[in-house]
């Protein structure tokens, strides 16, 4: 079959792919930006990249006609936009407009379980989506899941920064809120052997795991997993704001992905009983297992795709790479330094590895201080990391950077700085003629942006000129 998928640089979108090209089908990938699609999807006769924004109908004209499954995997957990509701609305309409003009029989929705009058405003989105998107002229199949657990989730990997960092926990009372946890192995059997199933036409299902635990109950047992003994006390006074502010200073989230989930995680989620798993021979694993999986998948570096490489991890570029591929030359900056190159193979691999764990090669203590800074101001820090620890690609988060190019048979990498700044600033690492060239370039904003650039020169001639010493010395 041929089949769309919709938000196939996400989380959700970008598992989905290796498993309908299993199955033989032929994949069509809508992307808001091409330098975000998998490079591999180049090399393979049956994936199609197509750059289309379904914020805009006029970009969806190359979408071909010949479709027989369509997957709608695009929402967002963001509340940066004041009207993200409206926003993820016209997405929908948009969408079904288009796919009404194509052969497509089923389109396959993934949404939230909706159980109670009083939603958040990302459940309320996500059942309004659910509305847009029914349609006379093709069957819709909608799977409504609650907390997806897997490497790489943004549940996931807020539960493991609080299991890790806390051994006692002062927590508040959401986290007595009961939920039932899916694998996301399960949710991508669920979405993949649905494509094509008549017998789920026009049909809703929830999707969840096995069983009925709290909020507290997942930190306690992600915690028996790890083999870690930890101690939670739930209080009531603690507010909204204050348990944003927790989970923003705590875990790697942004401030206003933690509202969002604090939002939502006061709300319960049971799902509603049906015969899908029978249907599809889905046998959920459960939470204990699904973390115990995802751990494999982190030990063997096989990470296929990470909340924290989601544009919404930090809001400040957008969804549009191109527009800060081309670095400035006026009115900007520079920190410009080169070295000759003795191993080029070796250097590369230590520029591909830099950030995360590995750290920036020197000074990293000032590194450290400027990300504690970041995030006492608002900033993402360097909480983030990153995905793989050898692997880079455009549109993954470094820590406060975001990849806006890596080419390791062009010998360049360019990183977009997310922290918080007075301006806009660029990193790039480039081997030209034997040489590594290594440019740091700042565009300031008004009187700040320069002070700012001022008061830490000091810094950058130490700090940049000790990294691109360890980068060219083999040796290290």
């Amino acid at each position: 079959m041929n089949i769309l998928v919709t938000g196939a640089t996400g989380y959700i979108g970008k598992r989905l792919i290796p498993f309908l090209l299993h199955e033989g089908h032929t994949v069509i990938c809508v992307v808001r930006d091409r330098l975000r699609a998998d490079k591999s999807y180049a090399e393979d006769d049956n994936i199609f990249v197509i750059e289309g924004d379904f914020l805009k109908p006029e970009t969806l004209l190359n979408i071909p006609k010949k479709i027989d499954v369509a997957y709608y995997l695009i929402h967002s957990m963001s509340n940066s936009s004041k009207d993200f509701e409206s926003l993820e609305e016209r997405c929908a309409v948009n969408f079904k407009n288009y796919l009404e003009t194509t052969g497509v029989k089923q389109v396959i929705y993934l949404g939230g379980i909706t159980n109670e009058e009083k939603l958040s405003k990302h459940l309320r989105s996500r059942k309004n989506v659910e509305d847009r998107l029914v349609s006379e002229q093709y069957a819709l199949t909608i799977f409504k899941a609650g907390i997806i657990v897997g490497s790489g989730s943004s549940s996931f990997e807020i539960i493991r920064d609080l299991v890790e960092k806390l051994p006692f926990m002062i927590a508040p009372k959401w986290l007595n809120t009961k939920t039932q946890p899916l694998a996301v192995r399960d949710v991508l059997a669920f979405l993949s052997r649905a494509a094509g199933n008549e017998k789920l036409y026009n049909q809703t299902y929830d999707v969840f795991g096995p069983e009925v635990i709290t909020y507290k109950e997942m930190l306690l047992q992600f915690a028996e997993v790890r083999g870690l003994k930890r101690y939670i006390l739930t209080v009531p006074v603690m507010t909204p704001k204050l348990s944003s502010y927790w989970l923003y200073f705590v875990t790697s989230t942004s401030y206003k992905l933690a509202t969002t989930l604090v939002d939502s995680m006061g709300i319960q989620i049971i799902g509603k009983t049906s015969d899908i798993n029978t249907l599809l021979n889905v046998t959920p694993l459960t939470y204990k297992e699904a973390v115990a999986l995802a751990f494999e998948k982190i030990e063997q570096n096989s990470i296929i795709s990470s909340w924290k490489d989601s544009m919404v991890s930090s809001g400040r570029l957008g969804n549009q790479l191109h527009k800060y591929i081309n670095v400035p030359k006026y009115g900007c900056f520079k920190d410009y330094k080169e070295r000759p190159v003795i191993d080029t193979q070796k250097t590369i691999d230590k520029i591909w590895a830099i950030g995360g764990t590995t750290g920036w090669y020197y000074g990293n203590f000032l590194w450290r201080i400027r990300g504690y800074v970041d995030k006492l101001f608002g900033g993402i820090g360097l909480r983030r990391g990153r995905t793989s620890p050898t692997d880079l690609d455009a549109g993954d988060a470094l820590d406060f950077w975001r990849v806006i190019f890596a080419d390791k048979k062009q010998q360049k990498l360019l990183l977009y700085a997310e922290m918080r700044l007075p301006g806009e600033a660029w990193l790039e690492f480039k081997i030209e003629d034997g040489l590594l060239k290594q440019t740091a370039t700042f565009r300031p904003r008004g009187l700040w942006g320069r002070l700012y650039w001022y008061s830490v020169l000091p810094f950058h001639g130490f700090i940049f000129r000790g990294m691109i010493n360890k980068l060219v010395n083999v040796e290290s």
